[in-house]
């Protein structure tokens, strides 16, 4: 997963027309950089600190020798710690502040010869702290969780378990009794508006001061900006659930997207001659808004146009209002999908839900919608892993 610069990828996706295509090779890259891999050779350890009360797990890089998780040490000796910089945060998205933030740890890191942990949580603290929000999720926790390895480039990824009883400790004693046991804490790197521990007790001045007793290093980075406004999960979050993907993707540093099942639906496309793939998604993700969208459905190695609608039935009565879905209508596609995992990329926002009055003038918009993703994305599949496209 690579990353556009600060406006260019907005810029990019908002210029794209009929006129101005995407073409084969634009539109393999646009989807390998949104996409996140989840296959690595990281493995991975369990977590048990404080009694218990902190549990995780460690994700190392099997093939690199990192000393991570802990350093094994001679018999009746405690283990070797490593000496470490730790980034700290939830990360939701891994958007271009993210980036921002991990890139001056991976920096702090090299530049005192330590190594780089990045420590998050699962599942979003926000979801603990305020349960029963809607989905909003702009990345599922094992892809966010690889997201942040390619990002920072860490030597260890820590996942701990946010739960209850982790919100409740205390910040002194999470650094004391959790990241001083898994590491020597050589500096923190947070956003400047990061806060940690009971009561967001732990903001960076109260960390600074804990740092300056215990011998770290606090480096609270402001928050990333863009259009006079700091990038953030939330920021972003909005501009997905007003369907304003362009936006979003210009924050993010990559086309935001969701995954999910493809199940029987109701095939809307494929009576007009396209196939069509109705994906289950999970209800913790962050959805855009009710409309139709271009964009790319990606399937192991390959990713066809097509075009994308996200809604509530309603194409001849505007009152039948059924459970959510999202509908894709691929272009260049022949086989099956059924049961098959998918994700499914927004690029370009086309139109608001409407209902139709006959079954022709439904035909006509659809028809026009796809023949706007094929003259601009694309007729075929690309394959995602070298030149060639089929």
């Amino acid at each position: 997963m690579s990353r556009a610069g600060t406006g260019d990828l907005r810029s990019a996706l908002l210029a794209l027309a009929p006129d101005r295509p995407l073409g084969a090779v634009g539109a393999r890259e646009l989807v390998r950089a949104s996409l996140v891999a989840v296959d690595c050779t990281w493995a991975a350890r369990e977590l048990e600190l404080l009694g218990g009360a902190v549990t995780g797990r460690v994700f190392r890089d099997a093939a690199g020798g990192a000393t991570f998780p802990l350093r094994r040490a001679p018999w009746g000796e405690p283990p070797a710690r490593p000496r470490a910089v730790c980034a700290v945060g939830a990360f939701d998205g891994a958007h271009r502040g993210h980036a921002a933030l991990l890139g001056r740890a991976r920096y702090e890191a090299d530049a005192r010869g330590a190594e780089l942990a990045v420590v998050t949580f699962s599942p979003d603290p926000a979801d603990v702290l305020a349960p029963g929000r809607p989905g909003d999720a702009l990345l599922p926790p094992a892809v966010r969780q690889r997201a942040v390895m390619e990002l920072s480039g860490a030597d260890a990824l820590v996942v701990l378990d946010f739960t209850p009883e982790l919100a409740a400790l205390p910040y002194e004693r999470f650094v004391r009794g959790a990241l001083d046991a898994l590491v020597d804490l050589e500096c923190l790197v947070v956003g400047a508006d990061f806060r940690l521990g009971a009561g967001g007790a732990g903001d960076v001045a109260a960390l600074a001061a804990l740092g300056r007793s215990d011998g770290f290093d606090v480096i609270g980075m402001e928050l990333a900006d863009e259009g006079g406004a700091p990038i953030s999960a939330t920021r972003v979050r909005s501009l997905v659930r007003a369907g304003r993907v362009e936006d979003a993707a210009g924050l993010l540093g990559r086309c935001h997207y969701v995954s999910g099942r493809v199940e029987h639906g109701r095939g809307e496309g494929t009576g007009f001659g396209f196939p069509t793939a109705n994906v289950a998604v999970d209800e913790c993700l962050c959805l855009p808004a009710e409309g139709v969208y271009a964009g790319f459905v990606a399937v192991g190695a390959m990713a066809w146009p097509a075009a994308i609608n996200v809604g509530k039935p309603r194409s001849f009565s505007p009152g039948e209002r059924d459970a959510a879905f999202l509908e894709a209508t691929l272009l260049g596609f022949e086989g099956s999908l059924y049961g098959e995992e998918v994700s499914v990329v927004f690029a370009r926002w086309l139109r608001e839900p409407r209902s139709f009055a006959s079954l022709e003038e439904l035909e006509r918009t659809v028809l026009g919608n796809v023949g706007w993703v094929r003259a601009t994305l694309g007729e075929r599949g690309v394959s995602l892993l070298g030149e060639g496209d089929s």
